[in-house]
Formats: structure tokens, sequence, C-alpha cells
């Protein structure tokens, strides 16, 4: 599939759709470039709107999240969505309650990561489908992310 922007994604016929290999969440929001630009707006998302959030990641500038922070986020996801696995090939296995111990994610900072995510596709038009099938897979490694036992 030709990279396409994001905003064309999402007409009704995406409702029933599920990936496969030769059509992936990748391919449907249109490759490497539409990808890092959702995962920069998702950055951008939360230096807006979720400041406690923001506070855990590398920062550039106080309140800023560190470019290298945002490309390789970015390059991860490349390769979660069903694209090259080039972050493999960079760092390794992601590792991600490894690489996320250090801090302590509960349920407000759980929650916090996915309205940042999904300010980010929908400012990108993700709908149908696609959409459908990201929120619920978006929700699941967040919640499996959670190291702190919810509040009693």
């Amino acid at each position: 599939m030709a990279e396409r922007e994001l905003s064309s994604l999402g007409t009704p016929s995406d409702d029933g759709w599920v990936p496969s290999p030769g059509d992936t969440p990748y391919d449907r929001l249109g490759g490497r470039d539409a990808v890092f630009a959702l995962a920069h707006t998702f950055y951008d998302a939360m230096e807006a709107h979720e400041p406690a959030l923001t506070q855990v990641h590398r920062q550039d500038t106080p309140g800023k999240v560190a470019q290298v922070s945002r490309e390789r986020f970015a390059l991860f996801l490349v390769g979660w969505l069903g694209g090259p696995q080039d972050y493999m090939a960079q760092h390794g296995h992601p590792r991600l309650r490894m690489r996320h111990a250090q801090v302590s994610v509960d349920e407000s900072l759980r929650d916090a990561w996915l309205r940042s995510m999904q300010r980010a596709l929908d400012a990108h038009g993700v709908k149908g489908g696609v959409r459908r099938y990201l929120d619920t897979r978006f929700a699941e490694v967040a919640d499996f992310l959670r190291n702190v036992p919810p509040a009693q």
C-alpha cells in the first residue's frame, strides 16, 4: 500500500476489518511516515494535556518529551503495527515491562497514556475497523504495563 495521509482512513467499509499479513494496521495507517506522524502527535497531545505523564518521560526541556524518546517510540510503533522490524534490529526485543519498570504505572498514568493516543488517533482521522482494533490493542498493552495495583 502506498504512503498516504492518515486522514483518508475511516470509510464505513472498514467496520469489519481485521489485520492480516497483507493488510496490517501499518498499511492501513499509511506506512512509516504516517506512523511517525501519529507518534509525534501522540507526544504533542501528551505535552498539551497530560503533564503528569509527560513528567515521567525523558525531556529535552521542561515539559517537552525528548526527541530521542519520540523517535524510538515511533520506530517501535512501526514494527508493532506490522511494518518493518527496524526497532528490533537496532534495539533488540522491546521488553516493554522491563523498560517501564522504573516508572510507577498506575491507572491514572495508564489512562493518561490512552487519552493521549486517542487524541492522536482522532487528530489523524483514524476510524472504522482499524480504529476499533487499535483502541482495543492499545488498551490491552497499556493495562499490561500497569505495575501498581488498582486503588481499593
